[in-house]
C-alpha cells in the first residue's frame, strides 16, 4: 500500500465513494454511502465527507460531524461513518481515517471525539475498541456510543 491521503468528496470521486464493496455481513451495520453523502449536501456547515485514497484508487470514505452547538454531547464531535472497501480492510485504512478524523478534531479545538456502532458479530465495534475508544453509553436503539479523549 503506498501514502494514504484524504481527498475532499467531490463529483470525480463520488461514484467510487458510492461503489465501495464491504465484506460480507458488514452491509447490515451500515446505510449506503449515498445517504451520507446527500447529507452532507444539506448540512454543508458540520459535516466532514471525506475519500481515503490510496494510489489513486478510492478504498475508504468517512464522513464525521463537527458542530459545538449540538445539544447532544456525543453528536458534536462524531463519526457518523467508516466504510473500507473489503479488499483494504486490516491494512490500516481504518486507523489512518480515525487518525485524521481526530487531527481536524483537535485543529476545530474539541477534546473527544464520538462514534457510535450497532453491536453485532460482523460489526465494527472490535476495530473501534482496538483504535482507543471507550464505551460510554448507549442510544435509545441500542447502539453503542463510543468515546476518545483528544
Amino acid at each position: 500500500m503506498s501514502e494514504l491521503r484524504l481527498e475532499d468528496l467531490n463529483a470525480a470521486n463520488i461514484v467510487a465513494a458510492n461503489s465501495l464493496t464491504l465484506r460480507p455481513g458488514q452491509e447490515q451495520f451500515v446505510t449506503p454511502t449515498s445517504y451520507a453523502i446527500a447529507d452532507a449536501a444539506v448540512n454543508p456547515a458540520t459535516t466532514w465527507p471525506r475519500v481515503v485514497v490510496d494510489d489513486g484508487r478510492v478504498v475508504g470514505f468517512v464522513r464525521a460531524n463537527f458542530d459545538a452547538e449540538n445539544p447532544q454531547e456525543e453528536f458534536r464531535c462524531c463519526i457518523w461513518r467508516i466504510n473500507v472497501a473489503a479488499d483494504a480492510q486490516g491494512s490500516g485504512v481504518g486507523r489512518f481515517v480515525v487518525a485524521a478524523v481526530a487531527d481536524e478534531a483537535r485543529r476545530r479545538g474539541f477534546d473527544q471525539l464520538t462514534v457510535l456502532w450497532e453491536p453485532g458479530e460482523e460489526g465494527p465495534e472490535a476495530f473501534f475498541l482496538r483504535v482507543g475508544f471507550t464505551v460510554i453509553g448507549e442510544t435509545q436503539y441500542g447502539e453503542s456510543i463510543g468515546a476518545i479523549a483528544l
